[in-house]
């Protein structure tokens, strides 16, 4: 499997959230990850970044933020010029995917622990 740089957006410290889970599946897999959050913490050895920051050649973006507070990181999601956004169960946002499209960056509605689990990712 090829490693596919990943920001994970509403990454956490809190071993029972999603955010926490992907983080450490998708090292396990290979993968280099970014973990961006909005608060100071670390999750599979990874200090969670706070301050939005630029990466190039990203892959994926995988969110963990809601749809109410995804305006705030809009413009750093498109502006990392991902090749996919996986928006994980509960962070479906049609107007950020449109956006994203236009771009010409694809979208998917789907969870990415799935994904990795079922070798799809």
């Amino acid at each position: 499997m090829a490693n596919k740089k990943t920001v994970v957006i509403g990454a956490s410290d809190n071993p029972s959230r999603y955010s926490f889970q992907a983080v450490n599946r998708l090292k396990s897999y290979g993968h280099e990850v970014v973990p961006v959050g909005i608060r100071k913490g670390q999750v599979a050895g990874l200090d969670i970044h706070t301050d939005k920051p630029a990466v190039e050649g990203v892959d994926t973006v995988t969110l963990y933020v809601g749809p109410q507070n995804q305006p705030a990181w809009q413009d750093y999601i498109l502006g990392l010029k991902p090749k996919r956004i996986i928006f994980n169960p509960g962070t479906e946002n049609y107007e950020l995917e449109k956006k994203a499209q236009a771009q010409g960056i694809q979208t998917m509605e789907a969870c990415t622990l799935v994904m990795l689990s079922v070798g799809n990712y």
